[in-house]
């Protein structure tokens, strides 16, 4: 499961890194919690909330239906 979801985060990793952001899979929990840490512009960006839960959140949820949640530590 783990590497689905590191492939997952590949695929959207792009459209990060055009902002000049980044992503990190930090662990994923037996609940189905995926915890990221961002990086780059994406680390402390007032929006990186809303990219994190309208947009990777959402990509990882209808890719890979056991990821219930994501969130940033």
């Amino acid at each position: 499961m783990i590497d689905k979801i590191k492939q997952a985060l590949d695929d959207i990793r792009p459209s990060l890194q055009a902002d000049g952001g980044d992503i990190e899979f930090v662990n994923f929990s037996d609940d189905g919690i995926v915890e990221v840490r961002l990086t780059g512009a994406c680390f402390g960006c007032p929006m990186s909330q809303i990219t994190l839960k309208q947009g990777v959140e959402k990509y990882l949820k209808d890719t890979l239906p056991e990821v219930k949640a994501v969130e940033a530590v």
